[in-house]
């Protein structure tokens, strides 16, 4: 699969993020993925997820299977 080109999405916070600062999380619907970056740095890395393996990712992590110790 090709990168998707990201420069020009709307981003949004993820529901989960809180509302303080700290620990936010941007995700953007870019067919046929869903991209997911850290707000703090909007220029640093990004992850792109098809829909299977999104699905599978938040279903993880609202099972708290990704939480550090």
């Amino acid at each position: 699969m090709t990168a998707p080109d990201l420069s020009a999405v709307n981003w949004r916070k993820a529901s989960r993020s809180g509302h303080e600062g700290g620990a936010c999380v941007e995700v953007a619907g870019v067919a046929p993925v869903v991209a997911v970056r850290d707000s703090k740095d909007p220029d640093g890395p990004k992850l792109a997820f098809g829909d299977a393996d999104w699905r599978t990712f938040t279903s993880r992590v609202k099972a708290n299977a990704h939480d550090l110790p």
